[in-house]
């Protein structure tokens, strides 16, 4: 059987060759046009007057658009229509699209696009938590609030209360490809796009309402990304529209690109997150009550600021049972570029919050924090349900902690570490382990579907196209094995083309965890209707029933007769059996209602754990991560190779944001941390010197393909046991707890040994 192996990436070969093509290294047509941006060199004001005629002389360009020479508005917005390709008038932040460069060449527009002289009146930003808060700077008028209970008798009646405040700030998604799109006008109106991007169908939604034709005519292809993680959702819009606007007016084909820089200025990041707490616990250290407040800087456009908010608040009681919690969520405006997806699009904020609760719930009773979580965590035995109403089924946290603990010999360590810190002024160390509960599905519910087409040729080879992404992941493998299972046949057989809107139409974006659930399931569906076929028709030549017709090893089974799996498919062929089929799935058992914040947004929860363990020079802030234990739950693993990687990677992408990459901007609003030489993601280097990773192995209690389980957005949230057992490490220098911010950052370190040794 072809599922459950640990099968290499599909392109694997294709990566360390350099043998694999992104769109910058498509072959363009003779001709082809480039575009750049020319940007806001102020984060908020009114654009007086701009002098583009240096621009339109510079050697190279041959056109030069702003949003007057528009035919119509072009707005990149996925959701509320308040992103315009081009600031009209005003700006809204340091680095925003005020007109668009059309060149001969990638380097021409970029050096003409500096030649402008725009005049900006500047007008106060708003760029900080703070400065947004006092201007009442909001999306939806106001804060949301959801709560169940009582949450101030709860904190009233109860034997402890701690409160407290953690800072989580953004992160840079850092894809290797950068965005970049490529637009090939058609004959009759029609337009091609080779896009980066992880949802197709949005690309062709927005490009064709900007060309002001039908979506009919506009054809979005992506065969692979070189990684995407939230940040090429909705971020590609700007570039496939500017190159389909160019296109249209040019008749030339045109591409663009951002270089690293312009990259890191003009797109979103991971929302920065600030957030309070109070929480009341009895004597015994069990939850009675918590009250989080929620201060969201979501940047100048709505973009997915709210669902991303509202995922924050749902994975807020990570995998705890809060008798009464109240959540109020502050989504606020500034001028900054919009914040967007990014891997677990809020839940991993949210669940820092009630991981950073536990914690200082622990310290402030003298408990030890792991058993101050496990004396929390929903139980197994009795269905709870969480505070947005849904019962939490398969709850396998408690035995997955279990099993960690021994692997990991965390009890040992543990005193191991105590006896350590007691002796040792200089170096601390520190020792956490923190579980994840994450929920898998779009809350938006209409996203929760797929499509997919496959094909059988008369040579018994297979070909599928579905409605999915690649950008690394893995997801094209993991369906063609979905493929070569159903119809008994080896992966050489199954050929995965490009994502195209043209084959699978109204496609999700390949996001919330869900590619593998959702397409998996379509292709399934897809070739089950062929495979159904295919046995009825073969039952029915041979004088057999369709049950007794067998699809194994390459073979087809017919009683005592045995064809190859490219015989049966020509004799279907030639008795004229159609072996071709769509295939469509959507998720079953899911409802949300935002407003009231209840419903069953999840299909089910993926979990994990990990335990990290770290060491701090309490003289300059500088850390290790000494090792790194995990134990995830994948379900009945599709493969296991890639879901290893992905738990990995996951891990320190985690960890990165939460120690070390660190987004500053000025005071007046420019991005200063805009390259790798200042902003620091983890390098080979930085990963634990000791780094266990081991998978969970029960199937999924609810029937996904092949009792599988997401495996995308939730190990990244394992990276918390990082900032934890920093926490813990800081906390060995005196008797006050930490209070350590994220990213903690060496400085942030060593400012909280500091303040702990008062």
């Amino acid at each position: 059987m072809s599922v459950a192996r640990p099968l290499p990436h599909d392109s694997a070969r294709g990566h360390v060759t350099g043998a694999a093509r992104y769109i910058d290294d498509i072959p363009m047509p003779a001709g082809t046009l480039h575009l750049a941006f020319g940007l806001s060199h102020e984060a908020r004001g009114v654009i007086v007057s701009a002098d583009l005629s240096a621009v339109r002389s510079a050697p190279g360009v041959m056109a030069v658009l702003t949003a007057a020479d528009l035919d119509r508005p072009a707005d990149c917005s996925p959701s509320a229509h308040d992103e315009p390709l081009l600031a009209t008038g005003e700006v809204h932040y340091h680095g925003q699209p005020i007109f668009l460069v059309i060149a001969t060449s990638h380097r021409a527009a970029r050096a003409a696009a500096r030649r402008a002289r725009v005049e900006i009146d500047p007008r106060p930003a708003l760029i900080t938590i703070d400065e947004a808060l006092a201007a009442e700077s909001y999306f939806e008028g106001g804060p949301l609030t959801w709560a169940r209970g009582d949450v101030e008798a709860a904190l009233t009646g109860a034997a402890h209360v701690i409160e407290g405040e953690i800072e989580i700030g953004g992160q840079e998604h850092f894809y290797l490809e950068g965005q970049a799109a490529l637009a090939l006008p058609g004959e009759a109106g029609e337009m091609f796009i080779s896009s980066s991007t992880q949802h197709p169908s949005e690309i062709q939604h927005k490009v064709a309402e900007a060309l002001g034709v039908q979506m009919n005519a506009v054809r979005v292809e992506t065969r692979r990304m070189g990684g995407g993680f939230g940040g090429k959702e909705s971020q590609g819009n700007a570039l496939a529209i500017a190159c389909a606007v160019a296109a249209q007016k040019t008749g030339k084909p045109c591409k663009m690109r951002y270089d690293r820089d312009d990259d890191m200025v003009i797109t979103g990041k991971r929302h920065d997150f600030r957030i309070r707490y109070r929480a009341g616990v009895n004597t015994g250290g069990r939850l009675v009550g918590v009250d989080f407040t929620h201060y969201v800087r979501a940047g100048w456009s709505a973009d997915l600021t709210l669902p991303v908010a509202d995922r924050a608040m749902l994975h807020a009681d990570n995998a705890y049972f809060i008798p009464a919690i109240r959540i109020e969520s502050h989504r606020l405006r500034t001028n900054t570029a919009s914040a967007t997806a990014f891997r677990g699009f809020g839940g991993p904020q949210g669940m820092v919050g009630i991981e950073r609760v536990m914690d200082h719930i622990a310290h402030a009773l003298g408990l030890d924090p792991l058993a101050v979580r496990r004396k929390n965590f929903y139980t197994k035995t009795k269905v709870q349900e969480t505070h947005y109403g849904q019962p939490v089924t398969g709850f396998v946290l408690p035995d997955i902690v279990k099993v960690l603990v021994d692997s990991s010999d965390y009890e040992n360590r543990r005193a191991a570490i105590r006896d350590w810190n007691a002796g040792s002024e200089t170096i601390k160390r520190g020792i956490a382990l923190t579980p994840v509960k994450f929920g898998i599905s779009f809350t938006l519910t209409h996203l929760n579907q797929a499509g997919a087409l496959v094909h059988v040729y008369q040579d018994g080879s297979i070909h599928l196209n579905h409605g999915g992404t690649e950008m690394g992941q893995g997801l094209f493998q993991k369906v063609a094995q979905v493929a070569a299972a159903s119809f008994g046949v080896g992966l050489g057989q199954v050929q995965i083309t490009a994502t195209d809107t043209h084959k699978v139409p109204n496609t999700s974006a390949t996001a919330a965890s869900s590619g593998s659930d959702l397409n998996g399931m379509a292709v399934k569906a897809a070739c089950d209707e062929i495979r159904g076929r295919m046995a009825r028709y073969l039952a029915q030549k041979h004088g057999l029933k369709p049950r007794h017709v067998g699809f194994k090893g390459g073979k087809v089974k017919l009683g005592n007769m045995r064809l190859s799996f490219a015989e049966a498919a020509q004799e279907c062929y030639e008795g004229r059996v159609s072996l071709s089929a769509t295939g469509f799935y959507k998720t079953p058992d899911v409802s949300w209602d935002r407003a009231t914040g209840t419903g069953h947004p999840f299909y089910y929860f993926a979990h994990g754990a990990a335990v990290t363990e770290v060491a701090i020079d309490t003289l300059t802030g500088e850390y290790r991560m000494l090792r790194a234990d995990i134990l995830h739950d994948v379900g009945e693993s599709l493969n296991p190779a890639l879901d290893t990687g992905q738990i990995e990677g996951g891990f320190v992408q985690g960890v990165g944001w939460l120690t070390t990459e660190e987004l500053v901007w000025d005071d007046r609003g420019r991005l200063a941390t805009h390259a790798p030489s200042t902003y620091k993601i983890p390098t080979a280097s930085d990963r634990p010197e000791v780094f266990n990773v081991a998978l969970w192995g029960q199937p999924n209690t609810v029937p996904t393909i092949y009792r599988s389980k997401a495996v995308g957005e939730p190990p990244l949230m394992l990276g918390i046991s990082a900032l934890m057992a920093l926490s813990d490490a800081v906390a060995a220098c005196g008797n006050a707890y930490p209070l350590l911010d994220a990213p903690a950052t060496p400085e942030r370190v060593l400012r909280a040994v500091q303040k702990v040794r008062g």
